[in-house]
């Protein structure tokens, strides 16, 4: 098969139809698909994992096939690309890519860590603004305390989600999978340079200590930061849930503004936040994707797995008016991902192919599903909440699967839309791969 994915190189849109009927067909044109690098991996954990630094700068990150962590920036204009290793031969594993945030003396943040161990969470921080070539060495630290892991004796890191809100006076808040298995929020006053709080945020009652809820967070950058979640991962929960919450003004709040609990108040169970979807049997266990907020409502992407061999994608925003969610399907998906070995079975049979908001425009989402047996990239359009969908093909007939598309966060309304995502060479698991970065100026 010939592949698409060549620098410069232009493809004609043809409309490949979905399988839901609620699907309609995409206007003719062409667009091009470009390489970031040709090494390169993430997952859709470790997030903003691509931010805006201006209309015209991205700022992103991946993890290599050596397991360095590399950070990396794209000039909007010239097509310039610079590359900074942040911590070389870190571990080969995907979920240990950056995330980022823009701190508020302009310097930008860059955290990771390794893949559930106890080595901790690590932290660079540039010294030049957006220039990444000014990345200072790692600073490893250990966001936990004795109190907390004698409440949840479980020690190990995976993940880190950073975030500033400018009307807590700057405050820096960082979510991870830490202490217990759980999810977990540090809160700095000084940009990282110490930690003032730390607390274990979601766990079940009575706590065991393999259960582990997913989350995916969005912040205004101003005084909320929301969250979607579930009760643990979908491998180990055959009724996994999706749930919302949000914190502002040292509490946790569901979606109707009904206060779950203060900070010290924390952790709070699961089915103490808003319910989004809850899993039954013939519906089938549950994954979440991306979270945005348009005019002050939350709006949700995630995944129904009625069978393993059976991904949905499930568009869900909510009604302030009638006090609902209202829940769409937005295609089937098809299976997962991972290359299974011939013999063996699947280890991350819920590996979806993924999908993503642009953060600007809800109502536009980027998803990789499965066609003619390889996963594309494909930008869908609604303009009537998630019951139609108009779609336009960004990749296909392509030689590896095209999957976790994702669109930088920061963005602002005139910003030129990029959507980037993985090409798989090869991804047999999250330790075994050979993948790269593409990205796609949606004008």
């Amino acid at each position: 098969m010939r592949r698409i994915l060549m620098p410069v190189l232009l493809i004609t849109i043809l409309f490949v139809a979905c399988t839901s009927s609620n699907q309609k067909k995409a206007t003719q044109k062409e667009v091009s698909a470009e390489t970031f690098t040709n090494d390169g991996t993430w997952c859709w954990f470790s997030n903003p994992r691509a931010v805006y630094y201006n209309n015209d700068k991205l700022i992103t990150g991946w993890v290599k096939k050596d397991g360095s962590v590399e950070a990396a920036s794209l000039d909007l204009t010239s097509g310039e690309k610079q590359f900074k290793i942040l911590f070389p031969q870190l571990e080969i594993d995907d979920h240990d890519n950056p995330a980022f945030t823009i701190l508020p003396n302009g310097n930008v943040l860059a955290m990771y860590t390794w893949h559930s161990t106890k080595k901790g969470v690590l932290m660079n921080t540039t010294t030049n603004g957006g220039d990444i070539s000014s990345f200072g060495e790692s600073i490893t630290f250990k966001p936990t305390s004795e109190a907390l892991l004698e409440r949840f004796p479980r020690e190990t890191y995976t993940y880190a989600n950073p975030f500033v809100l400018s009307e807590e006076n700057n405050k820096l808040f960082v979510f991870g999978r830490w202490t217990g298995f759980k999810p977990n929020l540090i809160v700095s006053d000084d940009n990282g340079q110490s930690w003032s709080e730390k607390y274990v945020i979601v766990s079940d009652n009575p706590f065991t200590p393999d259960n582990r809820p997913y989350v995916n967070y969005y912040s205004d950058g101003k005084s909320k930061i929301h969250m979607i979640f579930t009760d643990g991962h979908p491998r180990n929960e055959p009724l996994n849930s999706v749930y919302y919450c949000y914190y502002e003004n040292g509490a946790f709040w569901k979606v109707d503004g009904s206060k779950i609990c203060k900070l010290d108040e924390l952790p709070f169970e699961p089915k103490d936040a808003s319910v989004v979807y809850k899993a039954t049997e013939e519906t089938g266990r549950s994954w979440i994707a991306d979270i945005v907020v348009k005019d002050g409502q939350p709006v949700i992407l995630y995944s129904r797995h009625p069978e393993e061999t059976d991904h949905r994608y499930r568009y869900a925003w909510y009604n302030a008016e009638e006090g609902n969610w209202i829940d769409h399907e937005i295609c089937k998906a098809g299976r997962w991902f991972p290359q299974t070995p011939e013999g063996e079975v699947e280890r991350e049979p819920h590996y979806m192919g993924n999908l993503t908001f642009d953060p600007a425009n809800p109502e536009t989402v980027y998803l990789s599903r499965q066609i003619n047996g390889r996963f594309e990239i494909e930008k869908h359009v609604t303009s009537d909440g998630g019951e139609n969908w108009k779609i336009t093909p960004i990749t296909s007939n392509s030689t590896y699967d095209q999957v976790r598309p994702y669109v930088p966060r920061n963005k602002s309304a005139d910003a030129k839309t990029v959507v980037m995502w993985m090409e798989n060479k090869k991804y047999i698991h999250y330790t075994d791969y050979d993948t790269s970065i593409k990205y796609f100026i949606d004008e």
